[in-house]
């Protein structure tokens, strides 16, 4: 499945409905796509143009410019091993040697049986903790050979899957909001003045 599905068509309209211009609502929409999909596909750039009323460039020149977003089939679980000053002075390099070794893939690729997709990382602001790496973007702590190669056997016999749910998943809970309850927040072609909390100074 590549455009969004009858059901997330309708949680895309909740979803534009929370803003006052529908363009607004066009990172949480590549969300949803990738949700449904896995990675954000082609098809589903195009559905969420027609949506929220812009070219399938601007969605995927938005969306190409946040790390979370994947552009090709990924695997049920993304490990992302960080490779920057911290993690690599505590074995980061080591760990993803090992890593590409024990998956039988490098890095940038995914498992033969599409289990797994392995990644270098950026930093994961958790220096102190190095090396780190992440499923699906849960934190793993001081990470060793030996306990990647615990992961690993966790995540192929479902041990884990209450913890970590398939990539792309959002929450297990969508946000309702009653519209009682709403921000209100105006049209910005309707405001024509700044924020009651900036003091202009007199001339």
């Amino acid at each position: 499945m590549s455009r969004l599905s009858d059901h997330n068509v309708i949680v895309a309209k909740e979803i534009i409905a929370r803003y006052p211009k529908p363009k607004s609502a066009l990172i949480p929409l590549v969300h949803l796509s990738q949700q449904q999909n896995g990675y954000v596909t082609d098809d589903a750039m195009r559905h969420v143009a027609e949506l929220i009323d812009v070219t399938p460039a601007e969605v995927y020149g938005t969306a190409s410019f946040y790390e979370m977003f994947r552009f090709e089939p990924t695997g049920k679980y993304l490990v992302n091993i960080c490779g920057t000053m911290s993690c690599q002075l505590m074995g980061a390099e080591s760990l993803m040697h090992h890593a590409e070794h024990t998956l039988g893939v490098k890095a940038g690729s995914t498992t033969s049986d599409g289990l797994i997709t392995l990644q270098h990382a950026e930093c994961q602001a958790a220096c102190t903790e190095a090396p780190t790496l992440q499923v699906n973007y849960r934190h793993r702590y001081r990470v060793t050979p030996e306990a990647f190669d615990e992961l690993i056997a966790d995540l192929r016999s479902g041990a884990l899957d209450a913890e970590i749910p398939p990539h792309g998943t959002l929450g297990r809970n969508r946000q309702q909001i009653p519209a009682d309850r709403t921000v209100g927040a105006p049209d910005p072609d309707d405001v024509t003045e700044g924020p009651a909390w900036i003091q202009v100074s007199p001339a």
